[in-house]
């Protein structure tokens, strides 16, 4: 060992006591508490420099978190500290990418086909939509299930390993009346992604569940030496187990995480994982970081108070040795035009001060909460970018590009091939249905795929849609290559822009902004030599909204950042304002009903206070306007929200705004039957 005082490695330079403590753990379980803003990410760089300095080999590391970008980040530091580049040799990725890398290779121990593809989000809630209308359950059930809640019910049921009828009753109780036709449902898509050959986001936790208890399982295992994650307080039950089987309960799993911030909940995150580590591994190593780098004491004191009343906790105070800074606010608007006044006028002051917009952050509980600031700031001209809205890939416009590229890698793609086959002038969803009936026939009569028999037989459209029809299968010919060598992904996304530009210009009435995100497309696609694995990637972690890539303003202006709480979760910012601290706001009052709701809203209100750095203000609006109990709307009256309790009077300064204005499934390692049948065993 070293001496730290004299021949330090320049990975532990500059660390405090119990960051190191945590980066020269040695071998068994190791629970790292990282407060917000305690530097978890450069302690979890450290200790990946550390075990390669110590003569782990790279690749027998695998580091695990919550976006590939956080990943990257981490191995980025960690090779400058040990002025190493074998750090890119360490199995980087989210939960998700990992688990494809591994199913790639031994997805066959579990039945999976070569060349599955991955389908999002909105592709599983469009082939619930099919089966949903196949089934006739639209028509003939009463208030039956939006495709949407399908999807939400199926995925909750797969990631919290609960039963479908306890799922029901706990977080869709309009929804029992119809568990018999959700079984049909579930048992239809199993059925159909298994016949098409893809996997769903929630699949590959299966699947990698499901490896580990197969023939490969033991194979799987010897891969690492070191299992390192991040945000742990985010893992559900599969991921839990997952991790459990990689490493036993005496291994080398190291784990950083803060349940104060924990707050997916609703994606089935357990905060139990994290509360309950070191009862499950009980050779666990416990180290806490609560010297925060980031916030004054002021605004430091006012989160612990926030957090302090909660009693399902780790026991720790934030405290900083940064300087004293301005009273965070607690601001009483008459109202949310009032509140929108008050926001804009300290925003523009604040930018006279010399923090820039993009410096500044205005948070709120749910999307819709901006809705008027939103209309202010851009009668100010106060140029602004909202995150937590819609995602880049769910745009209608990107989603036909990447169906195109799914046909040219799965011909087996049945959601690709309809979605393509409608972007044809003239083709609706009873012809899509006949054109892919007609060359799958063709096709298998011929001994060829869906995409061989459509670019080589005649189909019977309209003279309309054969220009159309012929541009298409020029482009994917082209896309196909000469049978050696294909042309890279970069490549094909802009030919395959030619028939966008095409059809946009028919479908969309601003075709040109549309193609410019097909530019930016192919720009992420530059950096992979593979469509396959671009795909896969851009699929399990794509950019967070439109405004990422493509969006106004340009990433060289100065901007206000809009962002929900649970978007703004790793951020940070000179100034933060949250709105909407109502009651019934936050916390919101349909999260109140659900176990441990209330202590995961006081969790979300500590995350967006934490986020600020030198300035922290909380505004709440009297008098509000929403539509939940009549058609025509209504308004409603508040008060602050109940987490600013008399305890935090001494830490707020409370004033008026000046403007008021009007688990235990079975797996035999058999195929992919398995993970259906696992499945099946909680629907039934």
């Amino acid at each position: 060992m070293f001496d730290i005082t004299t021949d330090a490695p320049a990975y532990l330079e500059g660390l405090n006591s119990d960051q190191r403590r945590a980066v020269l753990h040695g071998d068994g379980p190791l629970l790292v508490i990282a407060g917000a803003g305690s530097g978890k990410t450069r302690t979890l760089a450290s200790r990946v420099a550390h075990l390669i300095d110590r003569g782990v080999q790279p690749d027998r590391i695998l580091l695990l978190t919550f976006t590939r970008r956080a990943s990257a980040e981490m191995l980025k530091r960690a090779g400058a500290s040990i002025d190493d580049r074998s750090s890119g040799r360490v199995w980087g990725g989210t939960f998700h990418s990992i688990s494809n890398r591994l199913l790639r290779q031994y997805g066959r121990a579990v039945g999976l086909v070569e060349g599955f593809t991955v389908i999002d989000r909105a592709d599983t809630e469009s082939l619930f939509g099919i089966l949903r209308t196949e089934n006739g359950f639209g028509k003939t059930k009463t208030r039956f299930p939006r495709k949407e809640t399908i999807a939400s019910i199926y995925s909750r049921v797969a990631n919290a390993q609960t039963p479908l009828s306890e799922t029901l009753v706990q977080r869709f109780p309009w929804c029992q009346d119809h568990i018999e036709e959700l079984k049909t449902l579930f048992v239809g898509y199993t059925a159909r992604k298994r016949e098409h050959n893809v996997v769903d986001y929630d699949d590959l936790l299966l699947y990698w569940q499901a490896l580990l208890r197969s023939d490969a399982g033991q194979t799987v295992r010897g891969l690492f030496d070191h299992l390192l994650v991040d945000e742990y307080q985010d893992t559900n039950l599969v991921q839990a187990d997952i991790l459990r089987s990689m490493c036993g309960l005496s291994g080398n799993l190291t784990v950083v995480g803060d349940d104060a911030q924990s707050i997916y909940s609703f994606r089935a995150a357990r905060v139990e994982n994290i509360l309950g580590f070191p009862d499950e591994y009980e050779e666990a190593t416990v180290v806490t970081l609560d010297q925060n780098y980031r916030s004054t004491p002021q605004i430091l004191a006012s989160s612990n108070a926030v957090i302090g009343a909660s009693d399902t906790a780790f026991d720790k105070q934030l405290w900083t040795e940064r300087p004293a800074g301005p009273i965070p606010g607690l601001i009483t608007c008459y109202d949310e035009a009032a509140q929108a006044d008050w926001v804009c006028d300290r925003v523009l002051e604040l930018r006279e001060q010399g923090i820039d917009l993009r410096d500044q952050a205005v948070l709120f509980r749910t999307g819709h909460h901006s809705g008027g600031l939103e209309i202010e700031l851009a009668r100010r001209n106060i140029p602004f970018v909202k995150f937590g809205g819609l995602k880049f890939l769910e745009a209608a416009h990107v989603k036909d590009l990447l169906s195109l590229l799914r046909i040219l890698d799965n011909p087996r793609d049945e959601l690709a091939w309809n979605r393509v086959l409608l972007m044809l002038p003239g083709v609706g969803p009873a012809t899509a249905a006949k054109i892919l009936a007609h060359i799958e026939e063709v096709g298998s009569s011929a001994g060829t795929d869906a995409l061989d028999a459509f670019l080589t037989y005649d189909i019977p459209v309209t003279t309309e849609t054969r220009e159309v029809l012929g541009l298409l299968r020029d482009v994917l010919t082209d896309c196909r290559g000469d049978g050696r060598r294909e042309p890279g992904p970069s490549t094909q996304i802009d030919r395959l822009a030619d028939f966008c530009g095409e059809v946009f210009d028919r479908t969309y009435d601003d075709p040109k902004a549309r193609l410019g995100d097909i530019e930016h497309l192919a720009s992420l696609a530059a950096d992979y030599s593979n469509r396959s694995r671009f795909l896969t990637e851009i699929t399990l972690d794509p950019p967070n909204s439109t405004t990422d890539l493509a969006g106004a303003p340009h990433l060289d202006d100065d901007y206000l950042i809009l962002s929900t709480i649970h978007s703004a979760k790793g951020g940070e910012w000179r100034s933060v304002t949250v709105i909407h601290a109502a009651d019934g706001n936050i916390p919101s009052d349909m999260a109140l009903s659900e176990p441990g709701g209330l202590e995961e809203e006081r969790r979300l209100l500590y995350v967006a206070l934490t986020r600020a750095k030198d300035h922290l203000a909380v505004t709440v609006p009297q008098r509000f306007y929403h539509h939940r109990y009549s058609s025509n709307g209504s308004h409603s009256y508040a008060l602050p929200s109940r987490f600013f309790d008399p305890a935090l009077e001494q830490f707020i300064a409370s004033a008026t705004g000046v403007s008021q204005a009007v688990a235990d499934a079975s797996w035999d390692g058999s195929g992919r039957d398995t993970v259906g049948d696992a499945l099946s065993a909680l629907w039934d």
